[in-house]
């Protein structure tokens, strides 16, 4: 198998998957402020993956980045699932959010929101499905 030479592809990957990732996690945190959130971060962060599975291979990737995606989807739906739930245990409609300010050590005074949690499960899930079907596709020999 010949191999080609593409050390401008791999160079300018790691720029773009670095910037693509910087921009899916402010992306993630912006969410319950303002435009995004954990769907649009999580197609961020997939494509991050996706260019760097590209660039590298996927026998270099799986070393690199030794996740089964499948398993990520079911944690996600949990976790949105568990907060939605989580407004109902205090007698309040499902997916009902509220928020509160901590003093965190690094960043000072911070408002942590439950629309964060909630977030975070539905981009595990946007990860974990939208790799599963990129990957499924490119394995297919068939």
């Amino acid at each position: 198998m010949t191999r080609t030479n593409d050390i401008i592809l791999r160079t300018t990957t790691t720029l773009i998957a670095f910037i693509l990732l910087g921009f899916s996690i402010y992306l993630f945190f912006a969410g319950h402020n303002a435009p995004g959130g954990g769907f649009i971060g999580g197609l961020m962060t997939s494509a991050a993956i996706i260019l760097m599975y590209m660039a590298y291979g996927i026998q270099a990737m799986e070393k690199i980045l030794p996740i089964n995606f499948r398993q990520i989807i079911p944690v996600g739906l949990i976790i949105a699932a568990a907060t939605g739930i989580g407004g109902m245990i205090f007698n309040a409609p499902f997916l009902t959010q509220t928020f509160a300010y901590f003093q965190l050590p690094i960043l000072g005074k911070t408002e942590l929101a439950t629309a964060l949690l909630f977030d975070l499960g539905v981009y595990l899930a946007v990860v974990g499905v939208t790799m599963t079907i990129i990957l499924t596709i490119a394995n297919d020999r068939g």
